[in-house]
């Protein structure tokens, strides 16, 4: 007997259920059996004397026609219930759980789902017996999962069968396990097999009191603890009496997060970890808790001893902490710390050496990317940007001064002003709502605005204060005119600093900013040295403080202005609106609190923002609160929200992650010949499957597959395409679900895949698995990635045809690697070596061949050995270089003028730095003195 506890289930048959089994029997039986007999009787024969012709669909149209056609179309409509009927009884007696779906049949799959179930319920063996012999051939359910057999015990010949309750079918909502929290899709797809049906679990529970009190109104909001009414056909769930709400087995277990039973909680914290009930400590929250991802990296790492991965490596191969999910809920932060990610690796790829690629991060690194990747609002960013300097430029057309803006809310479809006084006069395409008292940019306006670098950001301070339900809270930094008191438990302080400080020193709402650090922080040089000074103390930090604001106030003097927003909208004095922020980690003392008081305390704006932390600073305008839990509230505002931290752990990811960048460039090893792929340049291959990943994802196989699976398919084929030493399941569910998943949503994604990409020319299946249980492609799937190494190795081994190979090659590049893919996918790459060795492949091949080509003469074929180069990394400027240097081996003083044109407006234009390096400058001279291109 399983030590799992089972629910006994009472089978005695009430009146009603009686009556309705008699009804369904003969419902059925007329169904069955009188529809066809009707229908032969009245209609006759759905097949035509003679049989079916040709020549029917020429003949003239009469009643006897119209009335032939109505007859198939009735006798398809019965044997598709038919069909529906035999499905819906196979999965009542076998107890299969979810009864296959019937194509286009969901209206009748439904009633014939319910009069089959009202049936079965009239024969006590089907209802009893039926459920113990599943338990004895299915797989043990998982420990959270009571299912509804009989506990078997001695009895008497004839059983006396107990009386029977009417059931319902309830799912409990898990606690988070490390870095994975439910939802309801995987809910669905857990308990009913699909995950779009989550809208009828959504249905029946919409509005319904929970264990804590509140109630679902989102479907993207459940909580641990709640208690989900399920549907009939549900499985991995527990049966309960009608009138029960949770299952007796866990009426004991507290509905509200922060006590669930046994489980890790964070409203009591310590020193950064997470406090048990029983006074414990457990992991903090960036450690592994999730086994089934633990045996992921074990089984990589093995992979990796064994010698067996002949491809760049899996990004979980030494990651050792769980999904840094407040690194991932810091959208905005996130998209900010990527351009700088990025403007670093455009750093490194001016001085790239040839046969050598930048480095990849690896563990904690590739993580914090990794998350970086799924949270950055990219879009929110750049909403933020050009609306802010949008408005500033309206209103300065108008004389007029922007209005205060002490905090800012951004959704998905707007973004909102909170300014005072209120103002009902708004400039296009902002609009006045609430009175006035809130300014409306929508989303769909503001990504029609075009950028705006030469206006100066008009509210530099404005930093995230937290999210909620909705969308996302920032605060004005300058609005509060004095110091900001930041209050809370020291690691709890201590997180949304650091959280503040990332967001601030990359942000692309601000300009020129410095950033004032006292007693924390000094890592963060890393990625802005620019924008940051950090100081031991604040005595030490006070002296640059003072001077910057004399300056502030000696620019309104002469200016004339009365204010720090009047000079940024008008465009004057530029650099004295510039802002400096201070954020503390260190109390002051009382000398330097009544200096920062002298600072802050002014009756106008200045281009300055003072955050403190203390238990209670003197002179404070505005208390920032932080809960143990993380909610933060600035009670002056009226604000509360869940706040944006950044734990140590966290933290130190990201630092990990530019300290990798800095690391020196790897060397490539030739490439070594890629198993199959030498016998699939034969001119006469023909691929059972085709997988191309040198530009657009595309996967040609032989089989279609549903559109809504296409990407996850797509990009499971796409890593092992990219992987061909072979992959175990654990390694690709930890590479395509970072956050953690089931073994059977894993195994289904699989499946479903093996059976699109079908069979090859000999009857093996394209996707198979090896005696170690690792996943292969077949050896007749081409992978242009494969064949593109393979093509460089011949290059290298018969320089006769050295040209002819690279052509072939560079032939294969459509675009950047995996372009287009979808968001939150494909996360791997961010610790994947692929990325930087692909770019730095196809750069070194399309500039070797652009050089050999200028040697033998054909310049415009250089140029077009440069241009595919570009395709795929177009940041590259040494394949500039090479074009330039083809274009003016072409004589062609336009089209050399047109190139560098190109070049510049590209530069100007990158998010990354605006900028061409100095090889590049020198080289344009060179070839096009300043005074032939002013000529031109």
């Amino acid at each position: 007997m399983s030590p799992r506890q089972a629910v006994h289930i009472r089978t005695q048959r009430t009146a009603s259920d009686v009556a309705f089994g008699v009804l369904a029997i003969l419902a059925l039986a007329g169904l069955l059996a009188g529809v066809p007999y009707a229908l032969g009787r009245f209609l006759g024969s759905p097949i035509p004397d003679g049989g079916f012709s040709l020549s029917m669909l020429t003949e003239e149209v009469g009643l006897s026609t119209v009335l032939d056609m109505l007859s198939i179309l009735v006798w398809l409509a019965w044997l598709q219930l038919v069909a529906c009927v035999l499905v819906e009884l196979w999965a009542g007696i076998r107890r299969v759980g979810v009864p296959a779906r019937v194509p286009f049949a969901r209206g009748p799959q439904a009633l014939a789902h319910r009069l089959v179930t009202a049936a079965l319920l009239l024969f006590t063996a089907t209802a009893v017996v039926a459920p113990v012999v599943s338990t004895l051939v299915a797989p043990p359910a998982p420990q959270h999962t009571v299912s509804d057999v009989r506990e078997k015990a001695p009895a008497p010949e004839k059983e006396v069968l107990a009386p029977v309750k009417k059931t319902k079918k309830v799912y409990v909502v898990q606690p988070p396990e490390g870095r994975h929290h439910e939802s309801l899709w995987e809910i669905a797809e857990k308990c009913l097999g699909e995950g779009r049906r989550y809208r009828e679990i959504y249905h029946l529970n919409e509005h319904r009191e929970q264990p804590d009190g509140s109630r679902l109104k989102m479907a993207d909001l459940i909580r641990p603890g709640w208690v989900l009414d399920m549907p009939d056909d549900a499985v991995n769930v527990h049966v309960v009496p009608i009138d029960e709400d949770r299952p007796a087995t866990l009426h004991d277990h507290p509905g509200k997060p922060s006590e669930l039973d046994g489980r890790t909680h964070y409203d009591q914290v310590d020193g950064g970890r997470a406090t048990t009930p029983d006074g414990g400590h457990a992991e903090q929250a960036g450690r592994p808790a999730d086994p089934e991802m633990t045996q992921d990296i074990r089984e990589h790492v093995r992979d990796v001893q064994r010698g067996r991965q002949q491809a760049p490596e899996s990004p979980v191969a030494d990651i050792a902490a769980a999904w840094p999910d407040f690194l991932a809920a810091a959208s905005l932060a996130a998209a900010g710390l990527l351009a700088a990610l990025g403007s670093r690796r455009r750093t490194q790829l001016w001085n790239r050496a040839f046969g050598r690629r930048l480095p990849h991060p690896e563990g904690d690194a590739a993580l914090a990317e990794m998350a970086l990747l799924l949270g950055a609002d990219v879009h929110g960013s750049r909403l933020l940007d050009v609306g802010l300097r949008h408005l500033s430029q309206a209103l300065a057309a108008q004389g007029r001064t922007p209005p205060t803006v002490f905090a800012a809310f951004l959704a998905r479809t707007h973004l909102d002003l909170w300014i005072h006084p209120a103002d009902r006069d708004a400039p296009a395409p902002w609009a006045a709502v609430d009175g006035g008292r809130i300014w409306r940019l929508t989303a769909a306006d503001g990504h029609r605005l075009p950028d705006l670098p030469d206006v100066l950001a008009p509210y530099p301070g404005l930093v995230s204060l937290g999210t909620s339900e909705a969308g996302r809270v920032l605060v004005d930094l300058e609005a509060a005119h004095g110091l900001i008191n930041l209050r809370g438990r020291p690691h709890v302080v201590a997180a949304a600093l650091a959280a503040l400080a990332v967001e601030l020193a990359t942000n692309r709402w601000s300009d020129h900013m410095r950033l004032v650090l006292v007693g924390f922080g000094a890592e963060l040089s890393l990625i802005a040295p620019d924008r940051i000074s950090v100081f031991p103390t604040l005595a030490e930090a006070l002296p640059e403080l003072e001077a910057r604001t004399d300056d502030v106030r000696r620019a309104l003097a002469a200016s004339g202005l009365d204010s720090v927003l009047t000079g940024r909208c008008r465009g004057v004095y530029g650099e004295a609106w510039m802002p400096v922020y201070l954020l503390s980690a260190t109390p002051p003392a009382p000398d330097e609190a009544a200096r920062l008081a002298d600072l802050a305390r002014t009756g106008t704006r200045l281009s300055s923002g003072y955050l403190v932390a203390g238990d209670d600073v003197p002179g404070s305008s505005w208390a920032w609160e932080l809960s143990p839990d993380g909610r933060a509230e600035v009670r002056a505002l009226g604000l509360e929200v869940r706040g944006q931290l950044l734990p140590e752990q966290q933290y130190a990811q990201v630092i990990e992650l530019f300290r990798s960048a800095g690391r020196d460039e790897v060397v490539m090893d030739d490439p070594e010949p890629s198993g199959p792929a030498a016998a699939q340049l034969h001119p006469n291959f023909r691929p059972a499957v085709e997988v191309r990943v040198l530009g657009s994802v595309e996967v040609l196989a032989p089989r279609p597959l549903e559109e809504e699976r296409l990407a996850l398919c797509a990009e499971l084929v796409a890593y092992l395409a990219t992987h061909p030493g072979g992959v175990h399941p654990r390694v690709l569910a930890g590479a395509l679900w970072p956050r953690g998943v089931e073994a059977s949503v894993r195994d289904a994604a699989i499946e479903r895949t093996r059976q699109w990409l079908g069979a090859d020319s000999v009857g093996r299946s394209n996707l198979y698995a090896d005696e170690d249980g690792r996943l292969h492609l077949g050896p007749e799937v081409r992978v242009d990635w494969l064949a593109f190494r393979e093509l460089m190795r011949l290059a290298r081994t018969e320089p006769a045809r050295e040209a002819e190979h690279l052509t072939r090659a560079l032939d294969m590049v459509r675009g950047p690697l995996l372009n287009g893919r979808p968001p939150g996918r494909y996360l791997w790459l961010a610790g994947d070596g692929l990325v930087y060795e692909a770019s730095a492949r196809v750069s070194d091949a399309a500039r070797r061949l652009s050089r050999l080509r200028l040697e033998s003469g054909d310049a415009w074929g250089a140029m077009t050995a440069a241009q595919a180069g570009l395709r795929l990394s177009e940041e590259d400027e040494g394949l500039w270089r090479e074009l330039l240097r083809a274009a003016h081996a072409t004589g062609d003083g336009a089209t050399l003028r047109n190139w560098v044109t190109t070049l510049r407006r590209r530069a100007a234009s990158s998010p990354y730095q605006g900028r061409l390096v100095p090889e590049t400058e020198a080289l344009i001279e060179e070839l096009l003195p300043a005074p032939v291109r002013a000529a031109g």
